[in-house]
This record gives C-alpha cells, sequence and structure tokens, in this order.
C-alpha cells in the first residue's frame, strides 16, 4: 500500500471541484478548507483513516469528511448569528454539561472499580423475601408446552401421542423431532407470559381465557394451515407474587443498583468529611 500522505496530498487535488468551496490562490500548505476564519487542517483529516483503507475509499473519505466540516462550520455560522441572544443560556448548558460530564465519569470509575459484583444467592433469596411485595404479577404467567406442525404433516398422530405422553423418553423423541414443526416450546418447567403464547399461538385468542388458563389443560386447535398443541402444567394469575425464578433477573438488577447509590453516597460523605477536616470550603 502507498503510504497515506501520498492518498491525502491526492484527495486534496481532487477536492477542487467540491460545490461546497472553492480554494483560494494562496493557502497556507496545512489548510486544507475555510469557512470564514476557521480552518480545516490536515492533521485533523489524519484521525479518519483505518488502517489498509485503498486509494479509492480513502478519496471519498476526505471528501465526505470535509464537505462534513463545512456544512456544519456553515450551520453552527448561522445558528451563532440568528442565536446570539441566547448565547449566555448556551455557555451555561456547556459548562453544566462539561461539569456533569467530568463528575458522571467520576462516578462511572468509582463503581467500575469498588463495586461488588457478586450476588449470591442467599442475597437474591433474603432480597425476594424482604421485598416480594413489590413483584406482583401484572399479567398471567403459565408454565406450559407447545408445538405448532403442519395440518396434513405425516407425522401428525405420532407427534400427538408423544406430546400427550408423560414418560421422559417420549419427551426426548418429541425433541429430536423438533427440526420437523414450524413452532414449539418443550420446557414446560420455566415461566413464560401468557400473552407470548397468544403471540406465538394466535388461535388461542377466540378462546376464553378463564377456560383456558387451567393448570394440566390441554388444548388442540386447528387454523387453515396448522395444528396446535397446547398442554397447560401450571398458572399464576395477575396480582400473585412473581415466583423467585421468573424474578431472579430483576433481583440481581436490583441489589446491583442499591450498592451502586449506596457506594456512591458513601464516597460523597467520605467526600464532606475530609473536605471538612482539610478546611477546603466555607459555608458563608
Amino acid at each position: 500500500m502507498k503510504p497515506i500522505y501520498f492518498y491525502l496530498i491526492l484527495s486534496l487535488i481532487l477536492l477542487q471541484s467540491c460545490d461546497y468551496f472553492t480554494f483560494k490562490k494562496e493557502v497556507p500548505p496545512q489548510v486544507v478548507a475555510r469557512v470564514n476564519d476557521n480552518y480545516l487542517h490536515k492533521d485533523d483529516l489524519m484521525a479518519i483513516f483505518t488502517k489498509g483503507i485503498s486509494k479509492q475509499d480513502s478519496v471519498a473519505l476526505v471528501k465526505n469528511y470535509i464537505n462534513n466540516w463545512i456544512k456544519q462550520q456553515l450551520l453552527l455560522s448561522k445558528a451563532q448569528l440568528n442565536l446570539e441572544n441566547k448565547a449566555d443560556e448556551f455557555e451555561d448548558l456547556v459548562k453544566q454539561y462539561r461539569e456533569d460530564l467530568f463528575i458522571n465519569s467520576y462516578k462511572e470509575a468509582v463503581v467500575k472499580q469498588y463495586l461488588d459484583t457478586i450476588i449470591t444467592q442467599d442475597d437474591i433469596d433474603q432480597f425476594y423475601l424482604n421485598n416480594n411485595e413489590i413483584f406482583k404479577l401484572n399479567e398471567e404467567l403459565i408454565k406450559v408446552k407447545y408445538i405448532k406442525i403442519g395440518k396434513e404433516d405425516s407425522n401428525k398422530k405420532e407427534l400427538l401421542k408423544l406430546f400427550k405422553s408423560t414418560n421422559n423418553k417420549d419427551l426426548e423423541w418429541l425433541k429430536e423431532k423438533a427440526l420437523f414443526m414450524k413452532s414449539h416450546h418443550l420446557n414446560d418447567s420455566v415461566w413464560i407470559k401468557y400473552s407470548d403464547l397468544i403471540i406465538e399461538i394466535p388461535v388461542l385468542k377466540s378462546e376464553d381465557k378463564q377456560q383456558l388458563l387451567k393448570k394440566d389443560n390441554f388444548i388442540q386447535k386447528e387454523d387453515s394451515l396448522s395444528l396446535y398443541l397446547v398442554a397447560i402444567k401450571q398458572v399464576l394469575q395477575s396480582n400473585e407474587i412473581a415466583p423467585k425464578s421468573y424474578i431472579t433477573p430483576a433481583i440481581r438488577q436490583m441489589i446491583l443498583h442499591q450498592r451502586k447509590l449506596l457506594l456512591l453516597r458513601n464516597i460523597e460523605e467520605t467526600l464532606i468529611k475530609d473536605a471538612t477536616k482539610k478546611q477546603q470550603f466555607e459555608i458563608y
């Protein structure tokens, strides 16, 4: 590959036809573009190149970058002219943003270094025990298995027999045939939302929910193309407490959030104590 400076010089020559600007006859060698009193220098372009870039891509990249820079500067100039009366307000916002950026970046670094992210099963159990009232369900949860197959599937009778069986070997054999199903969910030991079941099997929308959501209920439905087999093993109604196994991921996030808040509060308190001892601040 030729040196990147060769591509840069070539790019700058080609850019003389750019619609957005024209070069003056006498331009400092390190300047590649100007908008009013603002200049774009050759060094500013070096960061945009990636290793192994082709000559054609480098030309297009430079042209696109300079055009965007010019448009940005022109828009900024126009905005500053028309919004001059808001300059002080914007400066205050910039100052506030800069301060927040420093503070939040520092907090993130502290949290990354000192936050205890190890959450034991005891932590989860204790949090669930102390706060289970906040985990009331806003919709039904079910343990269910279902399959969706073609209405004219040649294995329909065999699949129906395997699906209804309580024998573990039959269930394993049913899983082996999953590739021939349109869709399936065969793990009835995990909780899923009732609404997710309806999304997967829309034909159930026409069923009475109270009749449908019964423990150990078996449903066999058809539409014009498919056969649906559904076996509901267990149901939790809306407003019941969510099972711990279902809510564990949320509990982990809540524990981490609590620890983060406590860590930051302790850091702030320590900061105030140290500053007080060193007489770094006064309140008048």
